[in-house]
């Protein structure tokens, strides 16, 4: 099976600072996952939080099947992650407790064909330490255009 699909956060690198990562499994409806294989995802403005010790990605943006009947998905619903229980029970005490936040970082497919979501603990970023991350890539930029010239 092909698995191409390869969803990333891009900005989740530039606001926060990444503490544990997890690799969760998603439920999904049919057409949801039928539409992730075609790429039409979107994990950019989600977020994960718990309800009744179950935890779910909100904001996660699947559209709607092109081929499907009435019988579609809602593109915007909360979907529920599939973690092993200690696993929850330890993330769940670092959000309240530390006042921590989970990100999704990547969406893929595995090599059995079911969809994964790779998730971070994570702490977000103050505006100089944005400013710093900035001035340091700017600054590798300057380091690789000047090794460049002299090859």
């Amino acid at each position: 099976m092909k698995n191409s699909i390869n969803i990333k956060n891009r900005k989740a690198k530039f606001n926060y600072e990444f503490l544990d990562k997890y690799t969760a499994g998603i439920k999904l409806a049919g057409t949801e996952i039928k539409a992730i294989r075609e790429g039409k995802a979107n994990i950019a403005e989600s977020f994960c939080e718990f309800n009744n010790h179950e935890l779910f990605v909100i904001n996660m943006h699947v559209e709607e099947y092109s081929h499907a009947t009435h019988f579609n998905h809602n593109p915007k619903s909360e979907r529920k992650l599939l973690l092993q229980k200690r696993e929850l029970k330890k993330l769940e005490k670092e959000v309240t407790n530390s006042g921590l936040t989970i990100i999704p970082l990547r969406l893929f497919i595995n090599d059995r064909g079911l969809a994964k979501l790779e998730i971070s603990l994570a702490k977000g970023k103050k505006l100089y330490d944005k400013r710093e991350t900035i001035k340091d890539r700017e600054s590798k930029r300057r380091l690789d255009r000047i090794q460049k010239e002299y090859k």
